[in-house]
């Protein structure tokens, strides 16, 4: 309608309304000046002159520009009525990406949370672990080389002492030996028995327990009658103890030494015990350290994709604003332009009902013929 209007409009303007008539008031004239400032003004104005002057009713003329009216009324209600949905799906949208920005936010601030508050106090907690149980691992071989050493010079210690132990029990048996044939020895056989017990002091001279034994005989040997067979008893007994005493010792060096060989043995035991567990935590902890890496990986690419996602949103919403704020402008200004029409359409249809008008027709008529 509103086309077809213009096109009548662009045909009718060709017969301008001539508003230096003499019928019409200064009034009159600044209304016309109004009006013709409307396309619609102006074409009422003309469509009225033509319809009057061709013997047209008034009343039907009336009846006509109302119904132009009308449709410009139903047009800009129309409009006010696209714009209302406009709205209305503006607002709809608005809120929808607005719950969705804030549920990308919340998203994005867990991520966050969960990488700066989760992720790396853990990858640096199984770090310290793992080096931890490196050093237990480093720890524990060390201490395992060092029993292991210890036990050796401790065993050779042992050998060392049995080879002096049974060497002062093999001249302490030659001693017995030689004084069980005695009955009037001779200067050199008792040299040779002193010679022994020299050779034991010096076998077992570390030996401060046997210390007294060995003095006792060697007194007994510078002093003694071997010729008496008092003294010599005496001094039969004394290498005996003595014997007795080197065995006992022997006996209990050697179950001293297997005691510490068991010992030993079961420390190496739990040592290589512990070190398998060690390497087994470390496998454990490795496997935590690179799934800890790969959720580490993970969660940096869902943030950059929340971070993405929540871009979008934002250009959305923008791109919505902006879209409604132009389609507001759009609106705004058509309304405009419709309450300019309808308000000059108004005036020219009061201007059209005035007797002036009238007379102006008539006169035009008149001045034609």
């Amino acid at each position: 309608m509103y086309k077809l209007a213009v096109c009548t409009l662009l045909i009718l303007s060709v017969t301008a309304i001539d508003v230096t008539n003499s019928v019409w008031t200064s009034h009159d004239q600044k209304a016309f000046a109004q009006i013709k400032q409307s396309g619609w003004g102006n074409f009422i104005l003309n469509f009225g002159e033509l319809h009057l002057s061709t013997g047209g009713i008034l009343a039907e003329l009336n009846t006509e520009i109302a119904k132009l009216i009308d449709e410009l009324d139903e047009e800009l209600a129309e409009v006010h009525h696209q714009y209302q949905r406009r709205t209305d799906v503006h607002n709809r949208e608005v809120t929808r990406l607005e719950q969705e920005i804030q549920d990308k936010e919340r998203e994005v601030f867990n991520a966050h949370d969960f990488y700066d508050n989760v992720l790396i106090p853990q990858r640096d907690r199984f770090a310290a672990q793992l080096e931890q149980l490196q050093e237990n691992i480093a720890q524990n071989r060390r201490t395992l080389n060092e029993a292991t050493v210890q036990r050796a010079n401790d065993h050779a210690e042992f050998e060392s002492q049995v080879a002096e132990h049974n060497e002062a029990i093999s001249a302490i048996d030659e001693s017995l030996q030689l004084l069980s044939q005695l009955e009037s020895p001779s200067l050199v056989q008792i040299q040779k028995v002193q010679k022994n017990l020299t050779k034991i002091q010096q076998s077992l001279k570390r030996h401060s327990t046997f210390q007294t034994f060995i003095k006792t005989l060697l007194e007994i040997a510078v002093e003694a009658n071997f010729a008496d067979q008092g003294a010599l008893r005496e001094i039969l007994t004394a290498f005996n103890n003595l014997r007795v005493q080197l065995v006992d010792s022997l006996n209990q060096l050697t179950a001293d030494e297997a005691e510490a060989q068991k010992d030993f043995e079961a420390r190496v035991i739990q040592l290589n015990q512990e070190h398998a567990e060690f390497q087994r935590a470390v496998v454990v902890k490795t496997a935590e350290i690179e799934a800890n890496a790969t959720k580490i990986e993970q969660t940096l690419d869902l943030i950059d994709v929340l971070h993405d996602d929540l871009d979008t949103l934002n250009g959305q919403l923008q791109a919505e604003n902006d879209d409604y704020a132009f389609a507001t402008d759009v609106y705004n200004a058509t309304v405009a332009e419709y309450n300019k029409e309808l308000n000059a359409a108004h005036q020219a249809l009061d201007l059209l009902n005035q007797p002036r008008f009238t007379d102006y027709v008539k006169s035009q008529l008149k001045g034609a013929f």
